[in-house]
């Protein structure tokens, strides 16, 4: 039999420690090596600060103006009615149709009429015949007056006679002018230019006529041109618009009126050109608000009575004030902001308060000074207290006709910085 094996000699701690130390330090070395690789290659990659363009903002001379709802109404409208009572004859137009003033719209039986009027005229002849009687009569009783042939009481019955017969000529003379007018009365014509609705009642039904409440109602016509847009404002913008001089009183003094604009709802630019004519003269109690009326042309029936439409009025004198691209507006929840680059090509956010839209500018009330850097492109890349490569562009003008000195100002503005540019630290 073999002698068993000896046991080999456990390792003494020493030995233990160096074992773990070069098998543990190496993974942890290889670890920090590529970690510092890392960073090395993180802040090779690293991006630049965005690029952005920056502009000063544009001053111009605008007014600033107040925008109200309101509806379109007829300067004249009537309800067609007849005068006279009877079956309708004929309808003598089409639904919808612009009729003119003295045009045939609706036409009643006439034959009752023409014999009230042939009665008439007959009562008329037999007046006139014994007023001939009566007047041959009494002057043959003033040649028999004088010769003491007949009493002085039959002769003034003989004037009264005349008399008597005289009045029945005027009265009859009366019926046949009522007759006439019933007759004319019995067609029915336009009182005014405009538009016709639909008609109410069919040829053949009996039309109820005459000056009481209870009449037919055949159709109703509303002028189209021009037209009326009523709206109403509020007290303090009444207030301010009577020490501007551009309400009441002045509305009438003025030839023209205040000058408006109006755009309809689906309409984006105020293109429509106006005049305010009234003013109402008292303030609602309920509502706290009063009427304005302004008139528009409207040569294309674009306009129809009962159409919203929004108004501008001038709300302020012309002032200059600054604008900037309606694009470098921010918005953080209710504040609006522009971002400004410093010295330091920084982008800090200022709040403004902003005013109307002037083509694609934007009118900015308070908030921004006239040497400010604001960014008007690359918005989207940049936050708040970040680094940016700025680079200087003149904003696009506003679009449409440009206010007085609006023009002056944009180019002092651009040529002062056309050959500028923001070069990063």
């Amino acid at each position: 039999m073999n002698a068993p094996r000896p046991m080999a000699a456990w390792p003494t701690y020493p030995t233990l420690l160096r074992r773990f130390s070069r098998h543990a330090l190496l993974p942890l070395a290889v670890a920090i090596l590529l970690a510092g690789c890392g960073q090395q290659q993180q802040q090779a990659k690293a991006p630049p600060p965005p690029a952005v363009t920056v502009a000063k903002p544009v001053k111009k001379t605008v007014t600033d103006y107040d925008e109200y709802v309101g509806r379109f109404a007829a300067v004249n409208s009537v309800e067609v009615r007849a005068r006279v009572s009877g079956y309708l004859d004929a309808v003598d137009f089409k639904d919808g149709q612009i009729v003119k003033k003295g045009a045939l719209l609706f036409t009643i039986d006439k034959r009752t009429f023409k014999n009230a009027l042939d009665q008439a005229q007959a009562t008329l002849a037999q007046a006139k015949s014994n007023l001939a009687y009566a007047q041959s009569n009494l002057k043959r009783g003033q040649s028999l007056v004088k010769e003491n042939t007949i009493a002085q009481q039959i002769f003034e019955q003989r004037v009264q006679a005349a008399r008597n017969a005289q009045a029945s000529v005027n009265s009859a003379e009366a019926e046949v002018r009522q007759a006439k007018l019933n007759l004319e009365f019995t067609e029915l014509r336009a009182p005014i230019d405009g538009r016709i609705g639909a008609r109410q009642v069919s040829p053949g039904n009996l039309v109820t006529g005459g000056t009481s409440g209870n009449t037919t109602l055949l159709a109703t016509i509303v002028s189209t041109d021009p037209v009326y847009f009523e709206f109403t404002f509020d007290e303090a913008s009444f207030l301010r618009y009577k020490r501007m001089g551009t309400a009441s009183d002045d509305i009438a003094s003025q030839r023209d009126g205040v000058p408006v604009s109006l755009k309809l709802m689906d309409e984006k630019t105020f293109d429509h050109k106006g005049h305010m004519d009234f003013v109402n003269n008292v303030i609602d109690k309920g509502t706290g608000t009063i009427l304005g009326r302004a008139v528009f042309n409207n040569p294309h029936d674009l306009f129809t009575p009962g159409m919203f439409a929004r108004v501008r009025v001038p709300a302020s004198e012309p002032h200059e004030a600054l604008l900037v691209p309606d694009a470098a507006i921010g918005s953080q929840q209710t504040q609006k902001y522009v971002l400004v680059v410093n010295d330091k090509d920084v982008a800090t956010p200022r709040t403004v308060t902003l005013g109307q839209l002037e083509g694609s500018l934007r009118v900015i009330n308070s908030g921004l000074k006239p040497d400010d850097h604001v960014i008007v492109n690359g918005l989207a890349r940049v936050r708040p207290g970040q680094k940016v490569t700025p680079k200087w562009q003149a904003p696009a003008p506003a679009k449409g006709t440009p206010a007085a000195g609006a023009k002056s100002s944009s180019a002092k503005s651009s040529g002062a910085k056309s050959s500028s540019h923001v070069d990063p630290d």
